[in-house]
């Protein structure tokens, strides 16, 4: 069967959360959200971890994996600012992903995802039954409904996909998204309602190792025109919308059932807290 592994981005500053919400402690034994992403990774036989991170953070959060998941964690760490030209902020999830190429055995699948998002088990079983079907080309991402990304109050930014025969051919930022006090679920500026099972991507994407070359070619155009931007970002969002568009790349979508939640603002933590002890126990 071909190799597969499991990429987290795990160098984000945590600027709105106020500190490293990667080691945020959610679980009983001080279990952060990447902690369950790698044990549940690794139940569907997803064995081999990558951590993207950054230098000043590494050895904290070094520590603490091997302080959960014990001396043989099968975990690669990889300094997301040794690539390309250094800058306080980090270059953006295009660049993460080029940053753990190295760490990717060359005709194996990866899936990606992210530290401060809770996908649940049932989407790293769905996820590991596709991985090894993946060829040049061809991606997959897995979606989640609507519904169960909101929160109870408030509202929230989603990437809203649009979804035919089976393949992704957009995803579109909606914001100002959340339930009304009728139960509806609507879009705040426009008043728009929408189905509370429409797709929503949190960056779980599974690729095959040949998807480096055209993120290089992306990754490339874009410093040529922002090399001496501070804020600008190059995400990967972006970058498969364009190598779609090119007719480079086909994305399948896949729905997981799970119920997600995540961590970007400090009034989130309890909250998450208290979601995720309640869904382990199930």
């Amino acid at each position: 069967m071909k190799k597969t592994s499991l990429v987290v981005m795990a160098a984000g500053l945590g600027s709105r959360f106020g500190g490293t919400k990667q080691l945020a402690k959610i679980g009983p034994n001080g279990e952060a959200i990447l902690d369950y992403t790698i044990r549940d990774a690794q139940a569907a036989d997803i064995q081999d971890i990558v951590l993207i991170v950054r230098s000043e953070i590494a050895t904290d959060i070094e520590t603490h994996v091997e302080n959960i998941h014990g001396g043989n964690h099968n975990c690669t760490f990889v300094y997301q600012d040794d690539f390309g030209p250094h800058r306080e902020k980090p270059w953006g999830t295009t660049h993460a992903v080029l940053s753990a190429q190295h760490s990717i055995a060359e005709g194996s699948s990866f899936l990606l995802a992210n530290a401060d998002d809770y996908y649940g088990p049932a989407s790293f079983e769905l996820a590991s039954n596709q991985l090894p079907l993946l060829n040049p080309g061809v991606g997959m991402l897995i979606t989640f409904e609507l519904a169960k990304t909101l929160p109870q109050s408030g509202e929230v930014t989603r990437g809203i996909c649009n979804v035919e025969n089976g393949h992704l051919t957009e995803i579109l930022e909606t914001t100002s998204i959340g339930f009304r006090s009728n139960g509806e679920i609507t879009e705040g500026s426009t008043g728009e309602k929408l189905n509370k099972d429409a797709p929503v991507s949190l960056n779980l994407w599974g690729f095959h190792s040949s998807i480096m070359n055209p993120l290089e070619q992306q990754w490339d155009r874009f410093l040529s025109e922002n090399a001496a931007a501070q804020r600008s970002e190059c995400l990967l969002p972006e970058s498969i919308h364009n190598l779609m568009n090119d007719g480079d790349l086909i994305i399948k979508t896949f729905s997981s059932e799970e119920e997600w939640t995540g961590l970007t603002n400090p009034e989130d933590f309890e909250v998450v807290q208290s979601k995720i002890r309640n869904l382990r126990s199930l």
